[in-house]
C-alpha cells in the first residue's frame, strides 16, 4: 500500500476484507486524523498520515510505557 496510498478497493483486496467493513474503519481512522483521503480523478485514495501516527506513538511511549518503549515491546531505533 505504501506512502502513496491506495483506493479502498485495493486496500480491501490486500487485507481480504469486505469493502463495507473497510470503509467503516477507514472513516474512523480518517476522523481520528490517522488517515488522509484525497481524490485522484474518480478515485478516493487513502494514505496514512505518518506525522500524526508518529505523534500518537510518541505520546503512548512517553505516557503509557513510562519512557521505556522496550517495556511495551516497541522496537527501539535511534536516529542518526
Amino acid at each position: 500500500i505504501g506512502a502513496a496510498g491506495a483506493s479502498a478497493g485495493q486496500i480491501a483486496e490486500h487485507f481480504g476484507l469486505p469493502l463495507p467493513t473497510l470503509s467503516f474503519h477507514l472513516k474512523t481512522l480518517q476522523h481520528a486524523g490517522l488517515v488522509q483521503r484525497n481524490r485522484q480523478s474518480r478515485l478516493l485514495i487513502y494514505s496514512a498520515d505518518f506525522t500524526t501516527i508518529n505523534a500518537v506513538l510518541g505520546y503512548l511511549t512517553e505516557n503509557c510505557c513510562a519512557g521505556h518503549p522496550e517495556d511495551c515491546g516497541i522496537p527501539v531505533t535511534r536516529e542518526a
